[in-house]
């Protein structure tokens, strides 16, 4: 059973496990370059490269959890609160709104 109600309630929880800066630069690289090769796939048809996205998405985002944020990835425990957050929060960068989502340390 979840202990979130909705993705509002979940979306301050993604950000607290995602203070460290390197970490959050590594779901930036990862999320961009699965939007690269999906247009890329897209536009040139070559298909082949979808099966990439995964991998991509998530081993980036997993190195910095394990190498500079020192916990567990949300996506275990929340995998569709945990991918929407992923681009919420890539969005919410781009946009300069994260700075004032960000929980205090």
């Amino acid at each position: 059973m979840s202990r979130f109600n909705s993705f509002q309630e979940f979306y301050p929880y993604y950000l607290s496990e995602h203070r460290n800066p390197l970490c959050r630069s590594l779901h930036y690289i990862g999320s961009s370059l699965v939007i690269a090769v999906l247009i890329f796939a897209i536009f040139s048809q070559q298909w082949r490269w979808l099966w990439l996205l995964p991998f991509i998405g998530y081993g980036f985002a997993w190195l910095g959890h394990f190498m500079f944020e020192h916990n567990k990835p949300a996506t275990f425990k929340y995998p569709f609160y945990s991918l929407a957050a992923d681009w919420v929060m890539l969005k919410d960068f781009l946009t300069g709104q994260l700075k004032h989502k960000m929980p205090p340390a």
